[in-house]
């Protein structure tokens, strides 16, 4: 018996046509162990899978790598080599496929078609030794996304050959041993191998739940435009180290596109690396097809950078620098959005007659829009020109139309606060009612506060209590709000309710005068001379400056 089953691996093997005998021991090579680590070093899982390309490009299972640090391989020569790359992967059929750190592998070439009955082989795992193949034959083949088989082998597999390779009398890939859902002896599946093979990267993968399961680095797609699209997403996925890799990985992969240098600068900027990060931008002007976009992007991170980090100077970097690189980018190219950066860049000098002339150009553009207008009438408004100001903001809102759409409302709220300033007291309520419409909810208790001051300007008494009660409701322990109230209570006559707000403002906030001012004050108008007069005195001794011409008026 002992003999019998001794002799039974070479019975096997015998079953091999001669012509599946030559290609056994070479395919074996192509076939290897995938092990994936935790972050701290321990063991996740382990499966079998093979080489599909010639520079370490490998295909497994896909559950291995979830939760995993650090993954790795090990050859038929017991070699072991990391995984650098996933190439992409697919959860749903348990696949992935991946780039090992092996430039000279032997691939198993792809089975193009395969029809029922056909005999296959199931290769294992072996080290240093050729495998014993388990013969099977192909049952049924379903199929799926117009292209791919389903295979139902009758075939006895294990669950360590899960993702092991079947080929074909040829020594070609028919598919990959897919886990059972039941337990039918003598019955396997597997997965076309070309399915696993053309797994892709593209722009968008980054942001694909299954393969951000995994910590091993996701390869760049092979087009710039996609791997640039995928930079974009690991900007705001990733953490530092991932994504200053992934875009060292981009400049090593296409050195020739600007848009990777321009990355790297923006992220030196941040560190404070002005030197490394011109010379990146350098580079990126020198490599550019698009010179304009170069010159531009150049321009933006010194503006950037002198508006935000203006307390760490670079000599090479000013606002007229920025202002030069704009410049050359319009020179190549004229569009709008360049003027409009250098509109900006000479706004943040304070040269504001510079600034509105490019903005006051732009209205006549393709940028023309509520935004350009808004900007201009900022211009004017530093410049002191308030009725220009007010007729830019004007056009700014006349760039919608009744019924206000939501966008409007920042102009809205910009126009109000402009005529309030000059004395426009009821046209600012009603530009501050068209903005509280499209607001909603979001309003706060500042906003109402705004609105009240604007109401009380334009004798709109009622307005005025409603709105400051809706600020009290919103923030009650804001002591601002309760001296407007008292004011606006003494203002109307209503005396007695001053009294009271007055109180509640000294109870919130007994350090303030206000409170003694308003109380003082309101009781004097309620024949309560003498309690009034030491309160407006007590305002006084506060350091109030109104509470001596009330004590003159109302207290003697």
């Amino acid at each position: 018996m002992k003999r019998l089953l001794f002799l039974l691996p070479f019975y096997l093997f015998s079953l091999l046509p001669l012509s599946a005998q030559s290609w056994v021991s070479k395919a074996a090579k192509s076939v290897f162990t995938l092990k994936t680590f935790a972050a701290d070093g321990t063991l996740l899982a382990s499966s079998t899978g093979f080489f599909i390309g010639s520079n370490g490009e490998a295909v497994s299972s896909y559950v291995p790598f979830k939760g995993a640090q650090r993954a790795v391989i090990i050859d038929a020569e017991g070699k072991e080599y990391p995984v650098e790359f996933i190439l992409g992967a697919n959860e749903t059929y348990d696949v992935a496929k991946f780039q090992a750190a092996v430039r000279k592998t032997t691939p198993l070439p792809l089975a193009s078609t395969t029809t029922n009955g056909s005999s296959i082989w199931l290769l294992p795992y072996a080290v240093k030794k050729t495998p014993t193949c388990i013969q099977g034959i192909i049952k049924d083949a379903e199929k799926f996304q117009e292209t791919y088989q389903y295979y139902t082998l009758q075939l006895n597999a294990e669950e360590s050959h899960i993702t092991c390779p079947v080929l074909n009398q040829n020594g070609e890939v028919v598919g990959i041993i897919q886990p059972s859902a039941g337990n039918l002896k003598g019955t396997s599946y597997a997965i076309d191998a070309r399915f696993a093979a053309n797994l892709v990267i593209n722009g968008l993968s980054f942001n694909d739940p299954v393969l951000r399961q995994t910590n091993i680095s996701i390869a760049l797609p092979d087009k710039a435009e996609d791997a640039l699209i995928a930079l974009f997403l690991a900007s705001s996925t990733m953490n530092e180290n991932q994504y200053i890799n992934m875009v060292e990985r981009f400049i090593q992969k296409f050195p020739n596109e600007a848009d990777g240098y321009i990355y790297r600068a923006r992220y030196q900027t941040a560190k404070g690396n002005y030197s490394s990060a011109d010379e990146d931008l350098q580079k990126a002007v020198k490599v550019a097809i698009q010179k304009d976009d170069a010159h531009y992007q150049y321009a933006e991170i010194i503006y950037q950078k002198e508006l935000y980090q203006k307390d760490k100077p670079f000599s090479a970097w000013t606002l007229d620098k920025a202002f030069s690189e704009s410049q050359e980018a319009y020179r190549i190219n004229p569009m709008s959005v360049y003027l409009q950066q250098q509109a900006q860049i000479r706004y943040a000098q304070g040269l504001y007659a510079d600034a509105y002339q490019l903005y006051e150009q732009l209205t006549h553009s393709d940028l023309r829009s509520a935004d350009i207008f808004y900007a201009a009438s900022q211009c004017k408004a530093q410049l002191g020109e308030t009725d220009q100001q007010i007729t830019l903001l004007d056009s700014a809102v006349n760039q919608f139309s009744r019924p206000f759409v939501k966008t409007a409302a920042p102009y809205l709220l910009a126009r109000a606060q402009a005529l309030y300033s000059v004395g426009k007291y009821r046209p600012a309520v009603n530009d501050y009612n068209d903005y509280a419409e499209l607001m909603g909810t979001q309003l706060g208790a500042g906003f109402y506060y705004q609105r009240e001051l604007a109401e009380m300007g334009g004798h709109l008494f009622q307005q005025a209590l409603n709105d400051i009660d809706k600020a009290i409701e919103l923030e009650p322990t804001e002591p601002t709000y309760y001296g407007e109230k008292a004011s606006l209570q003494v203002r109307v006559g209503m005396h007695k309710e001053a009294i009271e707000t007055a109180q509640q403002l000294i109870r919130l906030s007994p350090e303030l005068s206000d409170g003694y001012l308003f109380l003082g004050l309101a009781q004097c108008l309620t024949n309560q001379k003498a309690e009034g007069a030491k309160n407006l005195q007590k305002a006084k001794e506060m350091g109030n400056e109104q509470a001596q011409s009330l004590i003159d008026k109302y207290a003697k």
